[in-house]
């Protein structure tokens, strides 16, 4: 049978497909639970009704995305029954501890604090509404760090001992598994990243409406406030990128020889920031590289010697016995670099867009009205300049709505690839952890199935997003303007009207 149809790659292909989709929204889950949080705060704080209209409208966005995220990670479960039994029953020991910890606290802590946001406009005195959201904000980053832990076990296994008699991997040290340097690097990473997508998320959203000279004033401050998660977010998801590089290349070496295609040991080894040729076999490869920079990533300076790929395969063949212990060069290469890129790019267009917020090349003076009745940005003649400049920066903003999310997918995807052939790392190879019993029929089917229902779920994502986004921010009923000053509200004898705020 051909290898491409073995049920083990099968598996595989459907694993990574739900999993990207499912990763699409965790990242803006977790950043707009604290961005809206933070400007339910201003409004708090200042009165000011703009933070308001900003907190109803973003919390909107959040709310749909968030029940979106919950569904799909729903259908990651069950794979690990259907295609990978033989992995469940392996690590089932430890994967059920932060599994629970996910789910009983996390998740339910999360979703509780939800409901009362949603419920609680007025019912609940504004400061607590607001630390219901901050709660939430929270609850995804507890979330996260659950589910990061597991999956740093995977990458480097820790805190846990074979049972001779079951040939089951046994928990023994939970706390390692949630405090070892993988663990904490990866969270920091991913959280950062998660800012740098919400950051983008918003600024690409504000651009529509300030394009169209709509909603101004809300969509002015959530283009400056996601400029500076934007800004922020990437110069922090660079920092903690650096450090990971350090951990891949003390604990997987072929990771990091994966991810510079780099065939021999070289010392000092150069970054190679792109190539053409047959990266795959280390022939006809002409790149353009920076020299050095791949001992810096590696060890903080400019000499160390980084192994190639080949060496590093014969040193796992002494230490795990025979085998091709090479994962998908060109994947795990170019994956990489578009991580990066996107990434990059991203973090390039926030810092223009705070150079040009911060010169008033983007303000708008007044509105008039051309020929056609479509309102249009006015702009005096000395902003001319400006307005050339920015024409073309708000379209860019727009398309930057998703290249951090394209950034963390193809990070994922370097991460879980560049690790093969083994599923835990050094512990269990990926071919011994499909279920046995398994037919090609069987995976097929179930893959077709996830990804038609995902198909669905994408066009039910897309309107839903197009359609509140296009609505823009609410109008304020004289409810919003005065909450109540009491859990329950003013007025218990009225404690049957409608909501004031549900979706």
């Amino acid at each position: 049978m051909d290898i491409a149809l073995a049920p083990e790659t099968l598996a595989r292909w459907q694993f990574g497909i739900t999993t990207v989709y499912h990763f699409l929204f965790v990242p803006l889950t977790i950043s707009l639970a604290s961005l809206v949080a933070g400007l339910e705060t201003a409004w708090v704080r200042t009165g000011k009704e703009k933070y308001l209209r900003a907190t109803k409208f973003w919390g909107r966005l959040f709310l749909i995305n968030i029940a979106m995220g919950v569904v799909t990670g729903i259908v990651q479960e069950f794979q690990f029954g259907m295609n990978w039994s033989d992995y469940s029953r392996f690590v089932g020991d430890i994967f059920g501890a932060p599994l629970a910890f996910e789910a009983l606290i996390a998740f339910f802590f999360e979703s509780t604090f939800i409901g009362l946001w949603i419920f609680g406009w007025d019912k609940l005195p504004k400061k607590i509404h607001a630390a219901c959201m901050w709660m939430v904000a929270i609850g995804t980053v507890l979330s996260a760090y659950f589910i990061l832990a597991a999956n740093s076990w995977m990458q480097h296994p820790v805190g846990y001992r074979i049972n001779e008699e079951s040939g089951r991997a046994e928990l023994t040290d939970f706390l390692a598994v949630l405090t070892q340097d993988t663990t904490v690097v990866v969270v920091f990473h991913t959280l950062t990243a998660a800012f740098l997508a919400g950051g983008a998320f918003m600024v690409g959203i504000a651009a529509v409406h300030l394009r169209r000279g709509r909603h101004l004033p809300e969509m002015r401050t959530s283009l400056r406030l996601g400029l500076v998660t934007l800004v922020v977010g990437g110069l922090l998801t660079a920092v903690s990128g650096d450090r990971l590089s350090k951990v891949m290349y003390e604990q997987q070496p072929m990771k990091m020889a994966s991810a510079e295609a780099l065939w021999d040991t070289e010392a000092p080894a150069p970054f190679s920031v792109f190539a053409y040729g047959d990266v795959d076999e280390g022939h006809n490869k002409v790149a353009i590289e920076i020299p050095g920079l791949l001992s810096f990533l590696a060890h903080s300076d400019l000499e160390t010697e980084v192994p190639g790929i080949n060496d590093v395969n014969e040193d796992l063949r002494e230490q795990y016995g025979p085998g091709d212990y090479r994962p998908n060069i060109p994947v795990a290469y170019w994956g990489f670099r578009w991580m990066i890129g996107f990434g990059m790019v991203s973090f390039a267009i926030g810092v223009v867009g705070l150079y040009l917020t911060r010169n008033k090349l983007w303000l708008a003076p007044r509105l008039r009205t051309t020929e056609d009745e479509k309102p249009r940005l006015a702009l005096t003649r000395d902003r001319e300049l400006g307005a050339a400049l920015t024409d073309w920066y708000w379209k860019l903003a727009v398309l930057t709505i998703g290249f951090p999310l394209l950034a963390s997918s193809w990070g994922w995807i370097f991460t879980e690839m560049a690790r093969q052939p083994w599923v835990v790392y050094g512990v269990l190879r990926t071919e011994d952890a499909v279920s046995p019993g398994v037919t090609q029929g069987e995976v097929l089917l179930s893959m077709s199935v996830f990804t038609l229902l995902y198909a669905i779920l994408a066009v039910i994502e897309v309107k839903l997003l197009v359609k509140y986004v296009k609505a823009g921010p609410p109008e304020l009923t004289e409810a919003d303007l005065n909450p109540p000053t009491k859990i329950g509200g003013d007025d218990d004898a009225d404690a049957d009207r409608p909501m004031a705020f549900s979706y």
